[in-house]
């Protein structure tokens, strides 16, 4: 038997909070005190606690065109009044950990230009960093990661320092977008785009797990194609200005990386990719400048909304809506150099300056060990790395994003037809990837999000995330009176499903065999799991179907049907089935959770589909799900953080809430 603590989760259907968490003490950078610290910390507390640490677990090769075509206006740099955090003390002022930033110096050229020895490359491999909390009005609660103590954490919002912007994209950036605040006063650019610009701007690292496809979707597009666009710009001025120098006789300048792709920005969809060129075009044209785009009809018809005939019955969420509008298509990939008054679409790879792909698409380029065609030395200078819809590689294939992190800023095996006299030093060294800013968007928290934020991200500029945790959580979207029970299962990894499978097969399944339990649908995140269990049934001759991404429609079609009419005791269903289809399955009595999805609003759309079918006694209905102390930001996102903090302090192993009651807010 089990202990269960009894939780009433009656809370009306409402839009997640969030919860912002305490600030830490601003104290001196150089040591902080350790007889400060609470004699006693809530669970609540333990809980933030966890989730403020880093997680534990883990082309079109064709010579380079003359540059004297691909010119771009000369620099011009516009200061603007987009707020920049602090700096990190680069100019001799004792430092604190909010410095005063005594002086305007443009964070392009101060990112590029500083030098870092082989001592500080030490440090930022031995992945030791100094961690703050700071909070901004709109993003929230930022965790700040400083490997190198004289680039410290972000400064608070109020401490403003301009954004400089080239003189071509002064004009266009103000008006990007028109958003209308709660008042109705209309906004030339929202609060939230001015805090991401701030942190892209001092060239750090930036995480932001809240880009929901619905609403800051668009702003975090807008927001980094400014930022990419003003790198690129900034980098080919000073490239024609030294050579303007050069041709009077002047010290040739290092500018300029081993091959000419400077950004990377990485979408799930051809349609993402559309949406990301069209928002380069309007930051580039102004009024009476048109900006000349070759390739653009070709690019329309390739990346434009492919027609399908949808039924008109057909419902679908919001959410599925805004991911899948526009052609879903992810094997793509594009160059994009910046001209003088012009942008070519589809240039080569190594005579681009933005290249737009999906990691499927760059893949089949990339090749593996033993593949007589393969190139990837066209990312070996990338300095921005632009991750954009980051949750969505996870319903894709995780792997092809984890096979392009590692070949990000290696060393060509060919020169390309480079100058190496104008060669950055850092670039000689093989430092590149010191030097590159990874922007990492998602719509949700997610341990292998996070596994490549921690290891495959190296900025000497450190990192900063977004870490907000929801009050509510998506439980109380349940709208069906169900009770819910919540087995914890003692696991070593998060990547250890041997225990997670045991635990299942020797306590879980043998409560559901039995016919009384019958219309049981067992939800399973992870395609691996729903192998090895779809294999177990069928060794045990366990009356069930199945459904995966890859079932057919006449496969979906006969498992929906024969589980509805009861023919089929258990159903198995994949996450990734449910993301891509949104189909509801009729006849569900019993609900097993093998996992904890991933997006917290699948659990209440999974448990919901109970209303539909009309099967059995509402009183009847179980739920269970599974998780472990690795699952908990996912336990956090589902039940609220208060409650996730008891759950994983207690020494019960089991935890019962109960949703669809009519009476009115109550507590656990």
């Amino acid at each position: 038997m089990f202990s269960i603590i009894y939780s009433r989760v009656t809370e009306k259907a409402e839009k997640t909070q969030i919860l912002d968490l305490p600030d830490s003490p601003v104290q001196s950078c150089a040591e902080s005190d350790e007889d400060d610290e609470p004699e006693h910390k809530s669970a609540y507390q333990k809980l933030l606690s966890t989730l403020s640490s880093p997680a534990d677990h883990e082309s079109e090769d064709e010579s380079v065109d003359d540059d004297d075509e691909e010119e771009v206006e000369d620099s011009g740099i516009i200061h603007s009044s987009v707020p920049q955090p602090n700096p990190e003390g680069e100019f001799g002022v004792k430092r604190q950990c909010f410095s005063v930033f005594p002086i305007f110096l443009d964070s392009f050229k101060l990112h590029l230009d500083t030098e870092i020895s082989e001592e500080d490359i030490k440090r930022i491999t031995d992945r030791t960093k100094a961690k703050a909390q700071v909070k901004w009005p709109s993003l929230g609660t930022l965790l700040c990661s400083s490997p190198l103590e004289k680039f410290g954490p972000v400064g608070q919002e109020k401490d403003k320092r301009p954004l400089a912007l080239h003189k071509v994209l002064e004009t266009n950036w103000t008006s990007l977008n028109q958003t209308s605040n709660s008042k109705g006063a209309v906004e030339e650019i929202s609060p939230l785009q001015l805090e991401l610009l701030s942190l892209m701007g001092s060239y750090r690292d930036v995480y932001f797990p809240e880009s929901s496809p619905l609403t800051e979707g668009w702003q975090v597009r807008s927001a980094y194609c400014l930022h990419a666009l003003n790198h690129v710009l900034k980098a080919n001025s000073g490239v024609l200005g030294h050579n303007a120098q050069m041709r009077e006789n002047q010290d040739e300048p290092r500018d300029q990386g081993l091959t000419r792709p400077k950004v990377l920005i990485l979408v799930p969809f051809r349609d993402g990719a559309l949406r990301v060129v069209q928002t380069l075009i309007n930051l580039l044209e102004t009024k009476g400048r048109k900006m000349d785009v070759s390739n653009k009809k070709r690019f329309k018809d390739e990346f434009g909304e492919e027609p399908v005939n949808t039924p008109p019955n057909l419902f679908r969420p919001d959410d599925y809506t805004a991911i899948f509008s526009g052609n879903i298509d992810d094997h793509f990939r594009i160059g994009v150099s910046i001209l003088r008054r012009s942008i070519r679409l589809y240039a080569p790879f190594y005579s681009s300056d933005i290249i737009i792909a999906s990691p499927l698409g760059l893949r089949t380029v990339l090749g593996v060990e033993g593949e007589a065609k393969r190139d990837y030395d066209f990312l070996s200078s990338i300095e921005i790395l632009v991750v954009d819809q980051a949750d969505v590689f996870l319903m894709q294939n995780w792997e092809h994003l984890l096979h392009v992190m590692k070949h990000l800023n290696l060393q060509p095996l060919d020169p390309h037809g480079v100058d190496f006299s104008r060669v950055r030093m850092w670039n000689l060294n093989n430092w590149a990837k010191y030097y590159r800013q990874t922007l990492m968007f998602s719509s949700i928290q997610d341990p292998q999000i996070n596994n490549i934020i921690s290891k495959h991200c190296f900025n000497y500029r450190g990192q900063v995330a977004t870490k907000n945790m929801p009050i509510t959580g998506s439980i109380c979207q349940v709208l069906v009176q169900l009770p819910h029970v919540f087995q914890m299962i003692n696991s070593n990894s998060f990547m250890d499903q041997d225990a997670r499978f045991q635990f299942f097969v020797d306590k879980v399944l043998p409560q559901y065999r039995d016919s009384v339990m019958s219309h049981t649908l067992i939800y399973v995140p992870s395609y691996f799991d729903y192998v090895r269990l779809r294999n177990y049934m069928k060794k045990e001759e366990i009356n069930f179907a199945s459904i995966c991404e890859y079932s057919t429609k006449s496969e979906v079609s006969r498992a929906r049907h024969f589980f509805q009419k009861g023919d089929k005791q258990f159903i198995l269903f994949t996450e990734r089935f449910h993301f891509y289809k949104r189909y509801t399955i009729k006849g569900i009595q019993n609900l097993i959770f093998y996992g904890l999805p991933s997006y917290p609003h699948f659990y209440s759309e999974v448990c919901n589909m109970l209303q539909a079918g009309g099967q059995g006694e509402e009183a009847s209905w179980t739920c269970t799900a599974l998780y472990s102390r690795y699952d908990t930001q996912r336990l956090a996102a589902i039940t609220g953080a208060q409650r996730a903090a008891q759950m994983l302090q207690s020494q019960k192993p089991a935890h019962l809430f109960v949703t669809g009651e009519e009476k009115g807010p109550m507590g656990p």
